[in-house]
């Protein structure tokens, strides 16, 4: 990332400039377009993860390593945890490391839990022995809910729950985050000056991410090879989002955690709104839309269990911090196929990241 190129950008009043900001799972595909934002944004990013969890990925596409402090670590470990934070002190925790597959957490769920659930009490028990943090923001999945089915949103105050390993995982998260909240940093306990909170978004799309099992990064894997794009569950209703949306309330929340974390360390959801609904199917074909040619076949074969309909309720974030999505989902495909285009015809690194700066810039300058 060239900074003389790209000056620091003042939004959410210029609170993250200087600030030293953790990222666990930054070689993610949400967690490097978050680093990426707060290099923009002038923070001092350090980055604790496993290696990319695909090839290729976001983070070595947009050469993420050369551009801030790259730890290679296993959030289950926890004794190398607490000595990072106890190194670098940081002052933000952004905690996005995690077993985010559902199909995977059938085959693996001993994994699942011990990274989603224990690997989250590892980070929170940094924290407590990390006296410059004030701010944790742990990412979740709106997957956390007791899911019914219902038409209408999930509110912040729903049951957790989850019928597979993941949710179910997810949903410990919370529980775990909120315990945390209560019993460590709130204001009578030992460190009240720790404003934590947790969030939860819809299934993310954006360019960078070729997660397994994932809907559109195996319809650009398809398309890139001129291959049929297999559907499992033509149906299924997601609160479909680009990257950036939920990422723009996560760092909006941080910074009012900052700024007043009482009124803010509690739970959120950011999902698109309430109109932008869409099936598996209906995205396949947009996709093949904006690619210009493709096919698609479903799948009839049984599948394991995944939800049918999961949507989340907003009003909160909508009328406390004043955040809203800005993207409708067909606009959030064309950034993302746009992306990959892009990623098919740069020639380096850093034209593809000053690519993805630009989306950034773009979608900031749609928020101002």
């Amino acid at each position: 990332m060239n900074q003389d190129n790209h000056p620091p950008i003042r939004p959410f009043n210029g609170v993250y400039r200087g600030r030293r900001v953790l990222i666990t799972g930054h070689s993610g595909f949400k967690g490097s377009w978050l680093a990426i934002w707060l290099k923009m944004l002038g923070a001092e990013v350090i980055g604790y993860s496993l290696e990319p969890p695909s090839d290729p990925s976001n983070f070595e596409a947009c050469g993420i390593k050369n551009i801030l402090t790259h730890i290679y670590g296993d959030i289950r470990d926890h004794r190398h945890l607490v000595s990072v934070f106890q190194r670098y002190q940081p002052e933000f925790v952004f905690h996005m490391a995690a077993q985010p597959l559902v199909r995977l957490s059938y085959s693996e769920p001993r994994l699942t839990y011990e990274t989603n659930v224990m690997g989250t009490v590892n980070v929170l028990e940094a924290v407590r022995q990390t006296r410059s943090v004030r701010v944790v923001v742990n990412v979740t999945s709106d997957k956390c809910y007791e899911n019914r089915e219902w038409v209408w949103g999930y509110r912040e105050c729903d049951p957790m729950g989850g019928y597979d390993p993941y949710s179910s995982s997810k949903g410990c998260a919370e529980l775990v985050t909120a315990a945390y909240r209560r019993s460590f940093f709130s204001p009578s306990t030992p460190q009240p000056s720790v404003a934590l909170a947790s969030v939860r978004a819809g299934n993310v799309i954006g360019g960078g991410d070729w997660g397994r099992d994932r809907l559109v990064p195996d319809c650009i894997c398809a398309l890139s090879q001129g291959k049929e794009i297999v559907i499992r569950n033509p149906n299924a209703v997601r609160p479909w989002q680009h990257v950036l949306e939920p990422l723009s309330g996560y760092l909006l929340l941080g910074a009012r955690l900052w700024t007043d974390g009482p009124r803010y360390a509690s739970a959120w959801n950011f999902g698109p709104a309430d109109d932008e609904v869409y099936t598996v199917e209906e995205v396949v074909k947009e996709v093949i839309r904006l690619w210009g040619q493709g096919r698609y076949r479903i799948d009839a074969c049984k599948h394991l269990h995944e939800a049918h309909w999961l949507k989340l309720d907003c009003s909160k974030a909508h009328i406390k911090l004043g955040w809203k999505s800005r993207l409708n989902t067909k606009q959030a495909l064309g950034k993302t196929v746009e992306w990959y285009r892009q990623f098919y015809e740069s020639r380096s690194t850093e034209e593809l990241c000053v690519f993805t700066q630009r989306q950034i810039e773009e979608y900031m300058a749609l928020c101002a």
